[in-house]
């Protein structure tokens, strides 16, 4: 790799941070590349940091706005834009590997200067995306402004189709997003289907077992595009059988069902990457019934941490887990499957404990060494 560019890279030794512990410490680790020789990184951090400081002063709604100078989406573009410059002075490299959102000014000079475009696509086609959230509108109204994309302009809509259209090599981590390419007429002959790892740093020797109701949690985004409604609607059926913990942040103040959800059940608005993964081992099953994900990384750290899941085939979840054996596979919105499910691990525990430890035994095959082997064939299909 000639360079890696990014928006904030922080160095690894620092030893005030080091001496504060706690939250700054945690923050300040989420921005350091320690794989990554410093020489070969590049950062445009000033637009970030703005943005990260503004979204801490109670500003949430205004900046969440795509036309804002401090949205994600503006400074994303903002970094495009560097890049492309960058590529635009010359390079050796032999190709440029971006993401969705930021890869278009790239791309352009990066064909003008004779490299491959590499396409990361973390999340499905963004027409199948609007079509099951207007669907959603309509069977859940409560909900509707927990959604997110319905309010993306024509320019946003337009760049990612541009992106689409330069990219020589597509990746994408399931089989769901492929399908969306696929139903839209946007696949590319180069795509390949590449999960994500599971963490095996802090993959458990060995599954914890809890007595007592079915320990369940939720972690994501509070939003329906998680399906959130129908996990609170199958939690709440089965009444005291279930402990029910949220982990996420709202989107919205404004919707009641999820307000009085909030109030009645744990939540945990935030939490450092190892106290999630703490509070999965102290759980029995993690819910994640979504509507619409590339890939849920809280599937396979769920696998790592020994607890089942029960997600749906729009979230990655073919690809981790094995229906009836480190998991359920269910269809969107089936609140009745999820029920089901749960029924099933809260009265046989020894299926439920079963399953914890084959959980543990899929983390370990899917490992960094699968993804990085399956990386690079599909890198070097383009560039060799």
């Amino acid at each position: 790799m000639q360079e890696f560019n990014t928006c904030i890279s922080l160095p690894k030794y620092n030893p005030i941070i080091n001496s504060l512990g706690g939250k700054i410490k945690d923050e300040y680790f989420r921005r350091v590349f320690s794989e990554i020789p410093e020489s070969k990184q590049v950062c445009y951090p000033y637009r970030e940091i703005l943005r990260q400081v503004y979204a801490r002063i109670s500003f949430f709604q205004r900046i969440n706005q795509e036309s804002h100078p401090l949205s994600v989406y503006s400074v994303y573009k903002c970094f495009d834009q560097n890049v492309a410059s960058r590529i635009k002075k010359g390079t050796t490299a032999a190709a440029v590997y971006s993401y969705e959102d930021g890869a278009r000014d790239t791309f352009i000079n990066a064909k003008k200067q004779g490299l491959k475009c590499i396409y990361e696509l973390p999340i499905g086609y963004w027409k199948s995306a609007r079509n099951i959230y207007e669907e959603e509108m309509e069977l859940n109204p409560d909900w509707a402004n927990t959604l997110p994309g319905l309010s993306d302009s024509q320019e946003k809509l337009r760049r990612k189709d541009d992106e689409l259209e330069l990219a020589d090599l597509v990746i994408v981590a399931s089989t769901f997003v492929k399908s969306t390419l696929t139903e839209n007429s946007k696949v590319n002959k180069n795509t390949f289907v590449i999960p994500y790892c599971s963490p095996i740093k802090s993959l458990l020797k060995e599954p914890p077992n809890h007595k007592g109701p079915l320990r369940v949690l939720y972690v994501g985004s509070l939003t329906q595009r998680k399906g959130l409604s129908y996990a609170i609607d199958a939690v709440n059926a089965l009444k005291d059988r279930v402990i029910f913990t949220m982990i996420g942040k709202k989107t919205t103040q404004d919707c009641e069902p999820l307000n009085k959800a909030l109030d009645h059940h744990a939540w945990i608005q935030t939490l450092p990457h190892d106290q999630i993964l703490h509070q999965m081992k102290n759980h029995d099953v993690l819910l994640f019934p979504t509507l619409f994900d590339g890939f849920g990384l809280v599937i396979t750290e769920a696998l790592s941490q020994g607890i089942p899941i029960i997600t749906t085939i729009h979230s990655g979840g073919p690809e981790c887990i094995r229906h009836g054996i480190e998991g359920f596979l269910v269809p969107i919105r089936d609140t009745y499957s999820i029920i089901e499910c749960l029924d099933l691990l809260d009265k046989d525990r020894d299926r439920l404990r079963c399953m914890k430890e084959a959980c543990l035994q899929r983390s370990k095959y899917l490992s960094f060494q699968l993804y990085q082997q399956q990386l690079v064939r599909a890198i070097n299909s383009v560039t060799c």
